[in-house]
């Protein structure tokens, strides 16, 4: 028996309304059941009209996006698609909405009121439907931090908030299978998707200042979104967290994220190893930056152990190079449990290959992160 998935559009204004609602004519189990013109008539039609995922608006007079996605995820959890702007202001709002419960994003291609909507039709349906699977419970859990993270845009921060991890960082033994033996460098490689945002807060909040390791960072985003994610992380961790720059050198304690729109890569730079940005080299499965193209860069660097971990996400991204990582070097990789995964896709894939070595739920990635860095 097809089962249709009830959609609630909500945007103030009225053409956009009618433009996102065209696109899902024919999309076979996707019903159009209702529109919404600010948050606070979504939240009544929610309650009423009791939809299985809602586009939301990020920018709207009365209730905007965040404030509406807040109290939806209170008062009638539901999993939401936000469309942004690429404004500073849009990304900065959308990043903390992610953070908060929201399972994905679309960027406008222009702006609030976007003729050129048709653009990011596929994707909007893509996620739209992917959302429609994500487990409401998973969206509810609280994250890490979120008395943090609900200031931290109201309030002007001139030094970087020290954290405490919501359990104590142990830096006991696991099985490391001569891990440490020969001293060599570490390197910490994450890749994530949809759910990244709140998984990596979850993480990298964890990590303590004092880590011996470089961290790399490729978060499925566009350009323009991930500066805000860096500079949230940055004001919510202890260590330095920044959106990766051509020609960065690796410095321990300090986690580089992959700008949108940029393959990053790494390369030898005298004694030292520098970050390389490409944006000439084609997307990998439809991502740029790619997990994948990340991983194989780092698989050139005999000089350091690498630490490979694959979070929440749709698709495979990651496990060709993983694949790669293991075959080149010495590697340990971690994936995230399905447990606590928005989506178990990358993780699950990775895992398949069976050369991942430890699944862990979100929370306790960070403590195993610490368990292998001496």
């Amino acid at each position: 028996m097809t089962v249709i998935k009830k959609l609630l559009i909500v945007d103030d204004s009225a053409f956009m309304r009618k433009l996102i609602g065209d696109f899902f004519v024919d999309v076979p189990n996707i019903e159009v059941i209702g529109t919404a013109r600010n948050g606070q008539d979504a939240l009544e039609k929610i309650k009423a009209l009791k939809p299985d995922v809602v586009t939301l608006d990020v920018e709207m007079p009365q209730l905007n996006g965040l404030e509406a996605l807040k109290l939806i995820m209170v008062d009638c959890p539901t999993p939401v698609v936000m469309l942004s702007s690429t404004t500073k202001a849009g990304a900065e709002i959308t990043v903390e909405a992610m953070a908060n419960g929201a399972v994905d994003f679309i960027a406008k291609p222009s702006g609030t009121i976007s003729l050129d909507l048709h653009k990011i039709k596929d994707e909007l349906v893509h996620k739209v439907i992917q959302a429609t699977n994500v487990s409401v419970t998973k969206l509810r859990k609280p994250a890490t931090l979120s008395k943090a993270a609900n200031t931290f845009f109201n309030k002007d921060i001139s030094t970087k908030e020290i954290t405490t991890p919501s359990k104590p960082l142990e830096r006991s033994v696991i099985n490391t299978n001569n891990w440490n033996l020969h001293g060599k460098k570490k390197l910490v490689l994450i890749g994530t998707s949809t759910g990244g945002p709140r998984a990596l807060q979850e993480v990298i909040t964890k990590i303590p200042q004092n880590i011996m390791a470089p961290i790399l960072i490729v978060q499925h985003m566009p350009a323009g979104f991930t500066k805000s994610l860096a500079t949230r992380l940055d004001n919510l961790s202890e260590i330095t967290v920044k959106e990766a720059e051509n020609g960065d050198i690796l410095q321990s304690g300090v986690a580089y994220i992959a700008p949108g729109g940029y393959h990053m890569k790494l390369q030898k730079v005298g004694m030292s190893v520098g970050i390389k940005l490409d944006n000439i080299e084609a997307p990998r499965g439809g991502h740029r930056p790619a997990v994948d193209v990340m991983y194989e860069s780092a698989s050139k660097l005999e000089e350091y152990d690498k630490l490979a971990v694959i979070m929440t996400g749709m698709g495979s991204d990651g496990t060709k190079g993983l694949k790669i990582l293991k075959t080149t070097g010495n590697v340990k990789a971690i994936s995230e449990s399905a447990n606590t995964c928005v989506v178990y896709g990358m993780p699950k894939a990775a895992f398949e290959t069976g050369l991942v070595d430890n699944v862990e739920d979100v929370d306790d990635i960070a403590q195993t992160i610490m368990k292998y860095i001496p």
